[in-house]
């Protein structure tokens, strides 16, 4: 199973699915050695075709850094932190997160949009 991390280690993403907010934005960036890209994107896609299904789901995008970088990000938009969080906890979902391999580091954090 992939590694997760905080990129804020005073709000990690479990402690953000408590706040009772949407619409929002989870921006996941993830370590992907060269070698594990493809079955990476592989498995990444049939992730988001479960999550493309679920009740508050909005939209997803993939990026991968420039430059020969190993990191990609997905951000995906939720209606609500738990629409979000009901799906990331599906028994569905859970079983094709452990299929990552344990070189793969997620750095998942979500966030509110802010009117400028």
């Amino acid at each position: 199973m992939a590694k997760l991390q905080s990129l804020d280690p005073h709000t990690p993403m479990f402690a953000q699915f408590k706040e009772k907010t949407g619409p929002i934005v989870l921006a996941n960036t993830f370590f992907v050695p060269k070698e594990r890209a493809e079955s990476f994107l592989a498995l990444f896609r049939r992730q988001a075709e479960f999550m493309k299904a679920q009740p508050g789901f909005l939209s997803l995008q993939m990026h991968k850094g420039t430059a020969d970088s190993q990191l990609l990000m997905n951000v995906a938009v939720w209606e609500s932190t738990e629409a979000l969080a009901t799906a990331f906890g599906s028994p569905e979902f859970q079983r094709m997160a452990a299929e990552f391999p344990d070189d793969i580091v997620s750095y998942p954090h979500i966030f509110e949009q802010i009117d400028l």
